[in-house]
């Protein structure tokens, strides 16, 4: 919205109105606003919630002997981020981009989707909030959406990187293709053109294998985004965690829509030109104030939480910013926190059904998703059951985990990013 009428100022040659023009001012602004709004409406947000009482109503103390202490803290903190997010980029970004408009529908839909489950959660005393196949049809169909729309605009273009030989063939220079077109290659790791072709998957359709191609990429995203969702909502567990993590991934997001946005910094990695990408630079930006001014109440000990608002709404924001940049065969490496976590959990589950065939009651792990394992006891464990791993016998406060489980974070977004140069 700004940014439309300072453009339009600047034909006038007012002094400043120029800067809206770079997409760095507009991405620092969008960072700086998104932690004020935070930080400011997340103090008096707080206070409505606890005098609304929407606020936690009960704790598994069997599961987090800790977490009974948290009962009455409030809950539905996502609100914050979604708001203080959603400010800047409608002010500060061109919403007449389509990558943009993506962003804001995924973040409204699965905010109202998270949201209906803390209602349920707070407002009728349901600990199992929406039932879950109401939450996977809501993911699926908000990733079905951004499959088709980066299927069907035509404004979804990108210029391929080529690798040219020099005249006297002893350097390989990195050129993109002089034309924007609709494709169907996505940057893999550790190859060295950095591109898998979704069409090629599916070959054997012979002429048929493009319209196949994009099938497939439609089936992908609806995957990644049901995923990433559900893996943001499993890591949501200790004060401070998810936002933690999620911030730290969102700078590597954003260092990747602007070198995809750019040209000269596109050949230089050997990835595809995106043009018009550079709105989410804008958008992760605001992504990063949000969540870094939501730690300052949601770091240990809570003052909210974030609830599964905040956590399905982090987890789809991640992943359809991956997709539109064409990088989500990079979010296993870097999303692992979150890839481990939902592996621990269907492992477990899979193990104890193998036992519960078999009359036998074991588990892998202590408690999942696997950052329960760390602060579980081995006094906490039923007796009955056999424990393929016991470690560490004593609990872990949950600060250390937290922090711990960020390091990690950090390590895989580093690791994401030298991947580019590795083929």
């Amino acid at each position: 919205m700004l940014y439309y009428i300072f453009r339009w100022l600047d034909q006038f040659g007012i002094s400043g109105t120029h800067l809206w023009g770079y997409i760095s001012f507009r991405s620092i602004l969008a960072m700086i606003l998104a932690l004020i709004i935070s930080a400011w409406f997340g103090e008096r947000f707080i206070k409505y919630l606890k005098k609304k009482q929407i606020t936690e109503v009960q704790r598994d103390a069997e599961i987090d002997p800790f977490g009974v202490k948290k009962v009455g803290v409030p809950s539905m903190g996502g609100i914050i981020i979604i708001i203080a997010l959603l400010i800047p980029v409608v002010l500060l970004g061109r919403l007449r981009n389509i990558y943009l408009l993506l962003m804001i529908v995924t973040t409204i839909w699965l905010g109202f989707l998270g949201g209906m489950d803390d209602f349920i959660k707070i407002f009728r005393h349901d600990k199992e909030g929406l039932k879950g196949k109401y939450k996977i049809i809501g993911q699926v169909t908000i990733g079905l959406i951004v499959g088709i729309v980066l299927w069907a605009s035509p404004d979804v273009k990108a210029n391929m990187n080529l690798e040219v030989a020099n005249k006297n063939g002893q350097e390989v220079v990195i050129k993109h293709e002089a034309k924007a077109e609709k494709t169907l290659k996505t940057t893999i790791p550790f190859v060295k053109s950095h591109n898998l072709d979704y069409s090629e998957l599916v070959g054997f359709l012979g002429k048929y294998k493009t319209a196949g191609g994009w099938i497939l990429f439609v089936l992908m995203t609806i995957f990644v985004v049901t995923a990433v969702s559900n893996g943001a909502n499993l890591n949501d567990g200790m004060d401070g965690m998810c936002a933690g993590n999620s911030a730290i991934i969102g700078v590597v997001l954003g260092i990747l829509a602007y070198v995809s946005s750019h040209i000269q910094y596109a050949a230089y990695l050997n990835i595809m030109y995106i043009p018009g990408s550079e709105e989410l630079v804008v958008f992760f930006m605001a992504f990063i104030g949000a969540l870094i001014g939501f730690l300052w109440y949601n770091a240990y000990p809570a003052q909210v939480f974030m609830g599964d608002t905040g956590s399905l709404t982090i987890g789809g924001i991640i992943a359809v910013g991956a997709i539109i940049i064409h990088k989500e065969l990079m979010l296993p490496i870097l999303c692992g926190v979150f890839f481990v976590e939902s592996l621990s959990v269907i492992v477990q589950v899979w193990y104890y059904k193998l036992g519960k065939r078999k009359g036998v009651k074991q588990r892998i792990f202590k408690r999942t998703p696997i950052h329960d394992n760390f602060r579980t006891q081995d006094n906490q464990l039923d007796p009955e059951c056999k424990y393929l791993l016991k470690k560490p016998h004593s609990a872990v406060h949950e600060s250390k985990i937290t922090l711990r489980f960020i390091i990690v974070t950090i390590i895989l977004a580093a690791m994401t990013i030298i991947t580019l140069k590795i083929r």
